[in-house]
């Protein structure tokens, strides 16, 4: 049990690199093609400016999410106001050019999602049309392409001796661009190997290195817990996690049950962070000591939920629990 309780050696499963998500971005093009701005309200949007504060203006827009390849998504505006389903895939504008997607969510839970966000007001993209069946066709096309560029990828990487794990591969729809999901340990000059890439695709290439938790989501999986993972179902912005998160709710600390599939610390750790205070008034403090009749205790931890103290009264004998009015009796009579 000694070991259960120790902190030694979990510090590198804390998402130290968590903020260079997506951090680094090389892009290297075949032929000069003016960027455009990518993100003013006006050309987002159309005629219909979005600011701060319009709420209620956004509540009366058309308003959908797409999904892409590797769990990624992101709202449209339906101008046409042609009705689109969930499951249907549309062709939908690109920071260059256009890209196909399927239609995640529709109506009211999509403004919910967009509130939850804090994203009222913020500019949107446009969806143009349904997709046809030839552009389906040319979709699936697409992903063989994409299996294809993934062993490219990794031969190349091997060529210019680049220790790169490729996570996913996405071809936009209209094959101006390929980029390449992957991570790796550090930074890594990967120039030679962009160049290398776009002589053999004559096409726009962008390689994008993501941390473990977003590596984790664009690959999907299961929890411990036996469900989706949080940050592939609901869970949008990933937020830093610590030991202190562990250590403030007494839980055990064990690397296995600690870390999830991305080998960082659970996001879910978050989720009674901080300890109800109206609970724990009521509880000891870790340290503090108490006379039993087997001696000297020493509080370990405690269990708010099943009204628990857990005493250590020897550093070399496990640690046993008595409950919170046994303890409090303690407390009465060392007084």
């Amino acid at each position: 049990m000694a070991d259960q309780y120790d902190f030694e050696g979990l510090e590198r499963y804390e998402d130290r690199d968590y903020d260079f998500s997506v951090e680094e971005i090389e892009t290297i093009t075949v032929a000069d093609v003016e960027i455009p701005c990518g993100g003013c309200t006006s050309c987002a949007v159309g005629s219909r400016a979005l600011g701060s504060g319009l709420e209620n203006d956004e509540a009366a827009l058309d308003i959908i999410e797409v999904g892409f390849k590797a769990n990624r998504t992101s709202f449209y505006l339906n101008e046409s106001g042609v009705p689109i389903e969930p499951g249907a895939y549309v062709i939908v504008e690109a920071e260059r050019g256009i890209d196909l997607g399927r239609v995640n969510f529709t109506g009211e839970i999509v403004h919910q999602k967009r509130r939850a966000r804090g994203l009222v007001g913020h500019p949107m993209r446009k969806i143009i049309r349904r997709a046809s069946d030839e552009e389906i066709a040319k979709y699936l096309e697409n992903r063989d392409i994409e299996k294809k560029a993934a062993y490219v990828f990794k031969e190349k990487a091997v060529k210019y001796g680049l220790n790169l794990k490729l996570v996913t591969v996405e071809y936009q729809f209209d094959r101006s661009r390929i980029t390449f999901f992957f991570s790796c340990d550090g930074r890594v000059d990967f120039r030679a190997l962009v160049r290398d890439l776009a002589s053999v695709y004559k096409t726009r290439i962008e390689l994008r290195q993501i941390g473990a938790r977003d590596e984790a989501r664009k690959i999907g999986g299961y929890g411990t817990c036996g469900r989706e993972l949080c940050c592939l179902l609901w869970l949008d912005q990933l937020k830093h996690v610590t030991l202190e998160h562990a250590k403030a709710q007494n839980v055990s600390l064990n690397a296995g049950r600690l870390t999830g599939l991305c080998g960082r610390l659970k996001c879910c750790l978050l989720y009674e962070y901080p300890p109800n205070d109206e609970l724990t008034i009521y509880f000891p403090s870790v340290n503090s000591k108490v006379i039993t009749e087997k001696g000297e205790g020493v509080v370990e931890k405690v269990d708010v939920f099943n009204d628990l103290v857990y005493l250590r009264y020897d550093k070399g004998e496990s640690i046993e629990h008595i409950t919170l009015a046994e303890f409090k009796s303690y407390q009465v009579q060392n007084h």
